[in-house]
């Protein structure tokens, strides 16, 4: 296995590559041997940042030998597969579908939709040089939230979601705000909320920790380079 960009210094180049066991994964499934693939990657999402690499991986050796066997296995197949491995669907099924995706586990499978995102809004990523562990990120949360909180996420995922579909973006600093994990993660990555608020001054609608961190995700309307601008200059500030 060949490795160019991120990662090419420490992940994997043998079968114990995600892309690697992904591939095998599929060749079980179809009932088919396994007997080794050349593979070159070519990563451009950072890793270990809360950016969905990992699900990218998984969904990457799982489209490739799918096609190398003539695509034996449909995408209701395939999410499934990436689910399992992954261990949610959330970012699986936005690296298969695109875009914006919601989906949720049921007793007879995976359920996943893909809407639409109104084109005007820009997407501005601060991506710190650090990393952080998945594991140490989930550690953080409590088992258990106070129901107010969950309700007030219940709330702004429904506003969320209806004002992408109603192009309402001015509602977008109302919708992107949470209690259930980024209150908790504040004690790993203590610089977000000035960082946060600098986006929001310079006009972003709203910023979110992307994933698990430590990766923030500001939705901008107009001038995104002014608000990337704030948003590295108040990080070098409070780093």
């Amino acid at each position: 296995m060949a490795i160019q960009g991120e990662g090419r210094d420490t992940l994997a180049t043998d079968g114990d590559n995600v892309i690697a066991r992904a591939a095998r994964t599929v060749f079980e499934r179809a009932g088919r041997p396994f007997r080794g693939a050349a593979i070159e990657c070519v990563n451009r999402i950072p890793l270990s940042r809360g950016l969905g690499s990992s699900a990218a991986a998984w969904l990457g050796g799982l489209l490739g030998a799918n096609r190398l066997l003539g695509e034996p296995l449909d995408r209701a197949a395939l999410l499934s597969l990436a689910a399992r491995a992954e261990g949610h669907a959330d970012n699986v099924a936005a690296a298969l579908y695109g875009g914006l995706t919601v989906s949720c586990e049921t007793e007879t499978g995976i359920v996943a939709i893909a809407l639409p995102v109104p084109a005007d809004i820009r997407w501005v990523a601060l991506i710190p040089t650090v990393t952080s562990a998945t594991a140490e990120a989930r550690a953080v949360l409590p088992a258990t939230v106070p129901r107010v909180d969950a309700v007030f996420n219940v709330q702004r995922v429904a506003v969320l979601l209806g004002s992408l579909l109603a192009k309402r973006v001015d509602l977008l600093n109302v919708a992107m705000n949470d209690r259930l994990h980024q209150p908790y993660r504040l004690k790993l990555f203590p610089w977000m909320a000035a960082v946060a608020e600098a986006a929001r001054e310079a006009g972003a609608l709203g910023c979110v920790l992307s994933g698990a961190g430590p990766s923030l995700l500001a939705a901008v309307a107009e001038d995104p380079d002014t608000v990337a601008r704030a948003m590295r200059s108040d990080a070098a500030r409070v780093a």
